[in-house]
């Protein structure tokens, strides 16, 4: 899983685009037990969402004629420039050049070769996420893409990724998760899942997919629909992984919930 310490190449960061910011505030409140500490003009507006005085994701107010509403999933580089030329490299695309925020850090964002859009922070003062792998916050990042061994080539060049191979238990299905370089499997943050496996994430197009950490799955996606959200992949339990289910919200940005099973020493 996630590396408190967060090695280059790990998720660090991941934010909300959504047209209606009391609403999704609202409603990830009601969820997930966040609060927001709204944004000033110097940023935009761009806003955080705290789970007991930790941060656990950013959000900003994205017009509907501008964006549809999405989770952003965004992975950390010691040199935010230096990864901009390797992706362009690599035969990914930038959505926008690298830009200082303040003194905060660096970011930027960019599509992989298959249209997936994923940003990049270059840490300074804010160093990323305050808490994860806690009920409410960041748990996994997954990829939906239409070739898998051509999107791990392109992050293998970009971050130095390493993949395995991970036979789901009792099925055929084989997953592969992968791990910042130089580190072992442990460490996995994530895995890339071949979009025609998943016939409802498919209709989205290539995208990355936040999971987050909750105490039970069911409840969760029970709630999400009585606060005006939808159910977007049933509830299932994993073999050897945890119970998960892909969840919408009100303005139709998709995340994953999971309760893990507890690790093996």
């Amino acid at each position: 899983m996630l590396n408190p310490a967060f090695p280059d190449g790990a998720p660090n960061w991941v934010d909300l685009g959504t047209p209606d910011l009391d609403g999704a505030t609202a409603f990830y409140g009601a969820l997930l037990g966040w609060e927001l500490v709204p944004g000033g003009p110097e940023v935009g507006g761009y806003g955080m969402f705290t789970l007991d005085g930790h941060t656990v994701a950013g959000v900003m107010t994205v017009p509907e004629e501008q964006s549809a509403s999405a989770w952003s999933v965004y992975f950390q580089s010691p040199d935010i420039d230096a990864t901009a030329q390797l992706v362009t490299r690599s035969g990914g695309r930038s959505a926008f050049e690298p830009m200082d925020v303040l003194d905060y850090g660096r970011m930027g964002g960019f599509t992989d070769p298959g249209g997936a859009y994923f940003g990049v922070w270059q840490p300074r003062r804010n160093p990323g996420l305050g808490i994860i792998q806690q009920p409410g916050s960041l748990l996994w990042a997954e990829l939906y893409t239409a070739d898998v061994p051509a999107t791990a080539a392109f992050f293998a060049a970009v971050f130095g990724w390493k993949t395995e191979a991970l036979k789901v238990e009792g099925t055929e299905y084989v997953y592969t998760t992968v791990h910042p370089a130089g580190t072992g499997p442990e460490l996995s943050f994530g895995g890339l899942v071949t979009m025609s496996d998943v016939p409802a994430e498919a209709a989205r197009g290539p995208h990355w997919l936040p999971y987050f950490a909750v105490e039970d799955v069911e409840a969760t996606v029970a709630a999400a629909k009585r606060l005006g959200g939808a159910e977007a992949l049933p509830a299932m339990e994993v073999p050897g992984v945890g119970t998960m289910a892909n969840v919408t919200d009100p303005y139709g940005a998709v995340f994953a919930v999971m309760k893990p099973l507890p690790r093996q020493q």
